[in-house]
């Protein structure tokens, strides 16, 4: 689209099915490296990825040609077949339905792609439940707990 001018950038968080810690850290870089690969396919530019063994943060640059929901259902999709197809789990792998997502401004880049290389530190003081009501409440976003991450049983 000529002319067209934008500065639009996501912060998407999503967990694993039934919130398993089964993202292995022999294989996680991989794995980020291939979720880079979905992202950068569709023109978008990914500024930060990281996570947990049941959760993952993506900071990205989106381009107003496709929709986030269209985006995330080919993240999570493809990442869930090329993890099956390589084994690294026993069973099935899956990621839990939804995601959250949150838009920044110039100002804050820096700031949220430390926070997501820095996963690691905050989940020594934070759990994931936690941090994803923290982010909710910050954004103001309206949630019914029914469809929130399942929690850990």
């Amino acid at each position: 689209m000529a002319n067209t001018y934008t500065q639009i950038h996501i912060q998407a968080v999503f967990a694993v099915r039934n919130r398993d810690c089964i993202i292995h850290k022999d294989w996680k870089d991989e794995l980020y490296k291939y979720m880079t690969g979905i992202i950068q396919n569709h023109h978008h530019k990914v500024l930060a990825i990281n996570g947990m063994p049941d959760h993952v943060h993506i900071f990205f640059g989106m381009r107003p040609t496709q929709s986030l929901s269209e985006l995330m259902q080919d993240v999570k999709g493809d990442s869930s077949k090329w993890i099956n197809s390589r084994g690294f789990v026993k069973g099935k792998f899956s990621w839990q339905e939804g995601y959250g997502a949150f838009s920044y401004g110039m100002s804050q880049l820096n700031n949220v792609i430390q926070y997501i290389e820095n996963q690691e530190a905050h989940h020594k003081k934070k759990t994931f439940n936690e941090e994803y009501l923290e982010l909710l409440t910050e954004f103001e976003i309206d949630y019914n707990e029914t469809f929130l991450f399942k929690s850990l049983d």
